[in-house]
């Protein structure tokens, strides 16, 4: 099964730019806010090494890929989306 998440903030703009391409791809994904949930930060940075957003974590049958930042081609290759 396949399952999207992305961590992002409410005010980060290419967060919102990889949203709504997702959206309009008909990807669905789970939002989480980091800026809303400090909670979640640590969990976001022990999987991207990193503070920044968006970080998107897409999981195939217990696999993780982390993509950093609004990675369009990445993220078009890892869910099979054609550009």
């Amino acid at each position: 099964m396949l399952t999207v998440t992305i961590y992002s903030t409410t005010t980060c703009p290419f967060c919102k730019m990889e949203k709504t391409y997702l959206e309009e791809k008909g990807i669905a994904f789970t939002n989480i806010f980091v800026d809303e949930q400090p909670e979640k930060v640590g969990e976001m940075v022990e999987k991207s090494g990193q503070m920044g957003v968006p970080v998107t974590v897409i999981s195939t049958d217990g696999k993780e890929e982390v993509v950093l930042g609004f990675d369009r081609d990445r993220l078009n290759t890892l869910l099979g989306i054609l550009s």
